[in-house]
């Protein structure tokens, strides 16, 4: 069996808006849009977002929704950053809750956080220096 990593997909309250966001936010342009489900413009792996309400009548389990109020699930999505810092401020300043500030770690890497409009927890890294 051959799998390939294809699409990470957030469930949202609003994908219209998460959308609008991670344009303002991180410079992402949109592939496409409607109220349930929304791709992104990557260089890699698609990132999405559906809509709550929608997820919610496809699965047969119940998921705890994503929002700035609760903590954040255990998993982030990381964006690859030429400039860590110019990065954060303009996702910050786009309405990103801060978490972390960029810093540098023993290993060369800048690494900072921030929380997206629903709570995600977003890294902005940047290249790894392997």
């Amino acid at each position: 069996m051959s799998l390939r990593f294809g699409y990470t997909i957030i469930f949202v309250e609003d994908v219209v808006k998460t959308v609008e966001f991670y344009e303002k936010a991180f410079d992402l342009k949109r592939r496409s849009v409607n109220p349930l489900f929304a791709e992104m413009e990557t260089e890699g792996v698609t990132l999405a977002f559906g809509a709550n309400s929608n997820e919610r009548s496809e699965l047969p389990i119940e998921f705890r929704e994503n929002h700035p109020s609760v903590a954040p699930a255990g998993v982030q999505i990381s964006f690859i950053a030429a400039d860590v810092e110019a990065a954060y401020t303009a996702a910050v300043k786009a309405g990103a809750i801060e978490v972390v500030k960029p810093q540098r770690m023993p290993w060369g890497q800048t690494i900072s956080r921030v929380r997206d409009l629903n709570g995600v927890l977003v890294s902005l890294v940047s290249q790894s220096q392997s």
